[in-house]
């Protein structure tokens, strides 16, 4: 299991393939995303990689997360996210990830924070039928009906469907494939939408459903205080 990496959202574009069919694209920029720490088995009771990305001011960074940074030497981070990762597929701290972590052709899974809505009806939300046009029914032709509060059961069960705040919801959109890459730019372009505004952070993994490409660097693709490293020891030996 390799790391995943925190990227963010730039916007939405497309690209031509060789028999002029145009493909559908989310840009995605990876800027600056740093391993920041490491979560073991025997110090945390699971092994994951903690990556910051974006630089945050320090006036707005606590004393005891500056002295964090400082240790892993790495400026501070806006956005923290931890991945879980294999015990053979760490990568070391202070490792900057690059856009060539993932290769074209390949899926991933993408997370993001979906736009708000605001307050929204139980038809835009939910996507209900509404009610009748006629036969009785007056001024509430959009609305969700009864909610289940007669005899029996006598009350509103919790996190019964009805109108309210819509959006603002972590989505996971699974098997979105990668077209391209721009290492110099830290640039991942994957096919279709991507949950989420643009500007805003979204976090990318392999595809758990789809098997990893041979091809794929392992345990990744990463900078070392400006020097860029092979994607591992075994690929260099190869």
């Amino acid at each position: 299991m390799r790391s995943g990496v925190i990227a963010q959202k730039v916007g939405m574009s497309r690209v031509f393939t060789d028999a002029g069919e145009h493909v559908p694209v989310t840009v995605l920029k990876i800027d600056g995303c740093q391993v920041v720490a490491h979560k073991t088995q025997d110090k945390n009771g699971y092994m994951a990689l903690q990556l910051g990305i974006g630089r945050a001011k320090v006036k707005n960074v606590g004393k005891a997360e500056r002295e964090r940074f400082a240790r892993a030497e790495v400026e501070p981070k806006l956005k923290l996210a931890e991945f879980p990762v294999a015990e053979d597929t760490f990568l070391p701290v202070g490792a900057e990830i690059t856009a060539d972590h993932y290769v074209p052709g390949q899926f991933v899974d993408v997370t993001g924070t979906t736009l708000g809505k605001g307050f929204a009806g139980p038809m835009k939300r939910w996507n209900f039928g509404g009610l009748r046009a006629t036969h009785g029914v007056s001024l509430s032709h959009r609305s969700h009906g009864s909610t289940g509060g007669r005899q029996d059961p006598g009350k509103t069960f919790k996190n019964k469907k009805m109108a309210g705040h819509m959006g603002v919801d972590r989505v996971t959109t699974l098997n979105l494939r990668v077209v391209q890459t721009d290492v110099e730019r830290g640039l991942v372009l994957v096919e279709g939408a991507v949950p989420g505004a643009s500007g805003g952070w979204i976090f990318i993994r392999d595809a758990i459903k789809k098997a990893l490409p041979k091809d794929a660097p392992m345990p990744g693709k990463f900078r070392v205080k400006g020097a860029v490293s092979a994607a591992a020891e075994s690929n260099q030996e190869g």
